[in-house]
């Protein structure tokens, strides 16, 4: 028996008639979910995917013979409206879907709520899958999708991130276990249902033997699921993986209610709490598989294909990748489908999540999109445009003469940017070891560096004496917020070069280093980020020379005319 929902709740959807709610309703009764009515003020009377339409909640429930769920599909100022007309009309049970209700809002529907004996989940929420039950929200994407990985069996998720949600499930039944019951508690400081609730209900349900929980960094609600633990409230295995490892105090991680504040919710505290009381900690999120088949020994219920399938991996005839899983009509990137991405994360945050594994939040993507259009190109005389251009005039392919200028791109071109970082994270490591304000770590570096007749990475261009680039990019850092230990660095780098009486002014190399650490890139892909930068530059001039130039031409390295807008 899953929680939440199965085939016998009667579903209603509170703005059926909107594009999201025809959507995720479609989804819903392609799935088998019972929805057996909708809402929308002035459009009673019609119909939806052949489930009525009704202009109110009362006369839903009278009209279709009662409702135990509402899914909410409406705009987030009128959700506290909606839900407060729900729990009047009597029903028990609201997945509140839509983002960016007002806290206020969420907190008067939490006390009516609780004055009707009733619950909701959300807001901001996917909502909640039981595999071969039903589906509230729009949790999996489409019926087929579902259909394609997600099976019956012994283990429960609640997670404070949707994608997340949904990978581990499919990750999970991947690897031949089956699934209870998946629930999005929310992404919000506030929600209705937490960790603790779904943990209570998970505990009583025969289906579920363990249970996976996601959590992130802020509030309390890790520990308040430790509490319930140690409480004897919950007894069956708990695989408990924290988002949020690196980030810092003030600085929102992925969702509005994972945000560290003073010593509270931070990552360090949750785990401490967690281990106390017996969870499993998953150190990895590719670990969580190996770990529930582990808890669920000997009662694992892994079919005879997974079963050798994973016997032919670990006779090496398999080897593991976590960056992308291709499945029939379905593409997932880092555990989020690639559709979904689409039109909703910009390039430069899909390349974070490509390298680092999570989503980066809208400030820190601003940043990442800034870094890359620093870098997109920087006229014809640079060693890879030039090396480009060459090869395009001997007639190479555009993928050879992009190559080219990619392999031109080393140590002295486009190569400071991973030595910056690292003598960045030298300095702060002196200042931390030492107990030195930043000017005193910044002052001692650049005296060492003179002193051994070492050059500063990221500092000085054979062009600029003020990188407009530099300006920008730390300006935008300080405006998001995002400016941090590596940004103050490389500004007291900048002062100590200028008292030693050199002219070395920040370049776009040391800015992006800074920024890079702020990002918690690792030091070895710093290079990288020029090279995808530079990348459609070196595009733009292949074509440029293929098509405006005689082949083989005699290309000077810095004479030539800028004649464009």
């Amino acid at each position: 028996m899953s929680i939440l929902i199965d085939r016998s709740k009667r579903v209603l959807v509170q703005g059926i008639t909107g594009r999201e709610g025809l959507a995720r309703t479609r989804l819903m009764l392609d799935y088998g979910t019972p929805v057996v009515a909708g809402v929308t003020p002035s459009k009673g009377g019609q119909t939806a995917l052949g489930v009525p339409v009704y202009n109110t909640v009362g006369e839903a429930c009278q009209g279709s013979g009662g409702i135990d769920i509402s899914v909410l599909f409406v705009p987030a100022p009128l959700v506290k409206g909606a839900a407060v007309e729900a729990l009047e009309a009597g029903i028990k049970l609201l997945v509140i879907v839509p983002d960016r209700v007002p806290l206020y809002d969420v907190l008067e529907i939490a006390a009516v709520a609780s004055a009707k004996g009733a619950h909701f989940i959300g807001p901001n929420t996917l909502g909640v899958l039981s595999p071969e039950a039903g589906v509230l929200g729009m949790m999996g994407g489409s019926a087929e999708a579902i259909r394609s990985w997600a099976a019956a069996g012994p283990v429960g998720i609640t997670s404070r991130s949707g994608g997340i949600t949904t990978s581990m499930g499919y990750y999970i039944a991947r690897s031949g276990i089956g699934l209870s019951t998946l629930v999005h508690v929310g992404g919000d400081s506030v929600v209705g249902t937490t960790h603790a609730d779904v943990l209570r209900q998970f505990q009583t349900d025969a289906q579920t033997e363990l249970v996976v929980m996601f959590g992130e960094i802020g509030t309390s609600q890790e520990e308040d699921a430790a509490a319930l633990i140690e409480a004897g409230a919950f007894t069956k295995p708990l695989i408990a993986y924290v988002g949020g490892r690196a980030a810092r105090e003030g600085t929102r991680f992925s969702h509005a209610g994972a945000i560290i504040e003073g010593n509270v919710g931070t990552y360090e505290g949750k785990i401490k709490r967690l281990r106390e009381v017996g969870a499993i900690i998953a150190e990895s999120f590719g670990d969580i598989p190996r770990l529930a088949a582990e808890a669920l020994k000997p009662r694992s219920t892994r079919p005879a294909a997974a079963t050798a399938a994973k016997a032919e991996e670990e006779e090496g005839g398999a080897w593991k990748t976590a960056i992308t899983e291709i499945q029939p009509n379905a593409i997932r990137l880092r555990g989020h489908t690639l559709d979904s991405l689409m039109g909703s994360v910009t390039f430069g945050q899909a390349i974070y999540l490509a390298l680092v594994g999570d989503l980066p939040t809208p400030q820190m993507g601003r940043l990442i999109d800034a870094i890359l259009v620093a870098s997109i190109d920087h006229g014809a005389t640079p060693p890879s445009t030039l090396a480009a251009r060459t090869a395009a005039s001997t007639g190479a392919p555009f993928n050879a003469a992009v190559a080219a200028g990619l392999l031109s791109i080393n140590q002295h071109h486009g190569g400071a940017i991973e030595d910056c970082m690292r003598m960045i994270q030298g300095a702060l490591k002196d200042r931390q070891e030492r107990s030195l304000s930043v000017d005193e770590a910044a002052a001692a570096l650049v005296k060492s560096y003179k002193e051994n007749k070492k050059r500063l990475p990221g500092f000085g261009h054979r062009i600029h004496t003020d990188d407009p680039r530099t300006r920008r990019l730390l300006a935008i850092a300080h405006e998001e917020g995002v400016a941090g230990e590596a940004v103050a660095m490389v500004e007291a780098l900048a002062r100590a070069v200028a008292q030693s009486g050199k002219s070395l002014p920040v370049n776009v190399d040391g800015a992006i280093a800074a920024l890079l650490l702020e990002l918690n890139i690792a030091p070895e892909l710093g290079n990288t980020f020029f090279m995808m930068a530079r990348l459609p530059g070196l595009v733009a001039h292949v074509y440029e020379e293929k098509t405006r130039e005689r082949p083989m031409r005699v290309i000077h390295p810095t004479h030539h005319i800028y004649d464009g807008k």
